[in-house]
C-alpha cells in the first residue's frame, strides 16, 4: 500500500490540505501528531486513513513508529510537513526511510533565523543584523552598543508567524524584549527596521530551475506584533518587477544551494532594493493554498507532494484573477459565546470562502502571532481594488460575541 506519512498538521489551512491532496492522488494517509485533541476529534479527519500519537519531540520515538508502519505492509513513498519546525525532520526521515530529492540541508538553514542570517552575511539582499548571546556580553554592555541603531526588530532564532517578534523604538522597549527572549532563547536576533511595501513570495525549485509560483501582496497591521491581516493575489506584475524579484529570489536560494523544495519569502522593497525580511522551507500557512487555488487554478500543496516524490510540478495557471484575503481579529480577550454573519456573507458575490477557526466556548485574544487570528474572508475579482473592497466589506458584518475575561 502506497503511503505517505505527514508529521502533524494544523486543523486548517495548507498543512491539512496537503492530507487532503495526497488522499486525492491515491495515497494511504498516515498523520503522526503530538496533538492529543486530534484524536479525540477522530472524525473530523476523513482524510487521515491512520492517525499515531507521537511524541514528535523524540526522534526516535517517530522512527520506532515508521518502522511499524512498514511492518504494517504499507510502502513508504514519502515523509512530508508543512508545519514550521517539522519540516526538517520530516526531510531527515524521509532520507532513511524512502528516496528523497529534497534539499535538507537548506531546509534546516532556513528553518533557523540565525543560521540564514549567517549564509547570507554580506548578501546585498540581506539586512543588517546583530546576534546577542549572554556569554559574549553583559546585557547592558550590549544594549549600549545596540541602542545606537534603533528602531531594531528582535526576535527568537525559531520564531514564525510573527510570534516572538518584537518592533523596539527606544532602549526601555529593546531591554524589556531582550529579557523576555532570554527566558526562552539562548541567543537572540536583532535585525535593521526596514520600511517599504512587503511582498510575500511562494516558489518551488526543481531540478535547480526557481519558479515564482506567486506574489503577494501584504498588509501588514502593527497590534502589539506584526500581524498581517490582509494578503493581496498579483496578476499583472509588470515584467521589470517581475524580473527583479526572480533575480533576487534565485540569488538568495543560489546562496542555500536548494536545487529542490518549497519555500516562500517574505521582502521588502526598500530605496528600489528587494531586502530579505525572512523566509520559510514551506509554503506558507492559513489560506495561502486556497489564494492561489482560487486565483490561478494551482493546488500548491499538491504540486509539492508530486515535487517531493520526484515528479514534475504543474505550474501552469489554468486562469488569472484577483484574490484579496482579509483575516479577522478581536481588540478584547473573552470567551466566544457566538459568531455572527458568517452565513450572510458567504452568499455575497465575489465571496468565495468564509472561515470562522475558534470554536463557541474557545478563549480568543488580540493577536500576538498569526495563530491568534479568528478566521479569513477570501473574494475574488477581476479589479484588485474590487477584491478588496468585497472581503473588507464582508468581513466588517462578520461579529465576534465575546464573554470578557
Amino acid at each position: 500500500m502506497q503511503t505517505i506519512v505527514f508529521i502533524e498538521t494544523n486543523k486548517s489551512g495548507s498543512s491539512r490540505e496537503a492530507i487532503k491532496a495526497a488522499e486525492r492522488l491515491g495515497y494511504f494517509t498516515v498523520l503522526l501528531t503530538n496533538r492529543q485533541k486530534y484524536l479525540h476529534q477522530r472524525t473530523e479527519f476523513p482524510e487521515v486513513h491512520q492517525m499515531i500519537l507521537v511524541q514528535l519531540s523524540n526522534y526516535n520515538e517517530i522512527k520506532k513508529n515508521l518502522s511499524k508502519i512498514q511492518r504494517q505492509g504499507k510502502r513508504i513513498k514519502g515523509i512530508f510537513s508543512f508545519v514550521h519546525s517539522y519540516v526538517h525532520v520530516a526531510a531527515s526521515l524521509s532520507e532513511e526511510f524512502c528516496s528523497s530529492v529534497v534539499s535538507t540541508d537548506s531546509i534546516l538553514k532556513m528553518e533557523n533565523k540565525v543560521l540564514t542570517r549567517e549564509l547570507l552575511k554580506g548578501h546585498p539582499n540581506s539586512p543588517y543584523y546583530a546576534l546577542y548571546k549572554p556569554e559574549d556580553f553583559s546585557l547592558e554592555n550590549f544594549i549600549g552598543q545596540a541602542k545606537n541603531y534603533l528602531p531594531l526588530i528582535v526576535k527568537s532564532p525559531t520564531s514564525a508567524g510573527s510570534k516572538d517578534v518584537y518592533l523596539t523604538n527606544n532602549e526601555n522597549q529593546l531591554k524589556l524584549a531582550l529579557q523576555e527572549l532570554l527566558k526562552k532563547n539562548e541567543q537572540i536576533l536583532l535585525e535593521e527596521y526596514l520600511i517599504g511595501p512587503q511582498y510575500l513570495i511562494e516558489v518551488l525549485v526543481h531540478n535547480g530551475k526557481v519558479h515564482i509560483v506567486a506574489i503577494i501582496e501584504q498588509q501588514i497591521t502593527l497590534l502589539q506584533r506584526f500581524i498581517v491581516t490582509g494578503y493581496c493575489l498579483l496578476t499583472d506584475v509588470n515584467q521589470r518587477t517581475y524580473n527583479s524579484i526572480l533575480e533576487t529570489v534565485s540569488s538568495i536560494l543560489k546562496a542555500f544551494q536548494m536545487k529542490n523544495g518549497a519555500c516562500h519569502l517574505e521582502m521588502r522593497l526598500v530605496n528600489g532594493v528587494w531586502k530579505l525580511i525572512e523566509i520559510n522551507p514551506r509554503i506558507s500557512g492559513g489560506a495561502m493554498n486556497r489564494i492561489i487555488e482560487v486565483g490561478f487554478g494551482i493546488n500548491l500543496v499538491e504540486e509539492t507532494i508530486q515535487l517531493m516524490l520526484g515528479n514534475e510540478p504543474c505550474l501552469t495557471k489554468k486562469h488569472s484573477k484577483y484574490v484579496y484575503a482579509h483575516y479577522l481579529t478581536v481588540d478584547s480577550k473573552g470567551k466566544l459565546m457566538k459568531v455572527t454573519g458568517k452565513e450572510r456573507v458567504s452568499q455575497y458575490p465575489g465571496v468565495e470562502e468564509v472561515y470562522i477557526k475558534p470554536r463557541q466556548g474557545q478563549i480568543v485574544r488580540p493577536p500576538l502571532s498569526m495563530g491568534d487570528r479568528c478566521g479569513y474572508i477570501l473574494a475574488s475579482s477581476e479589479n484588485k481594488s474590487e477584491a478588496k473592497r468585497i472581503a473588507m466589506g464582508a468581513a466588517s458584518e462578520v461579529r465576534f460575541y465575546l464573554d470578557p475575561i
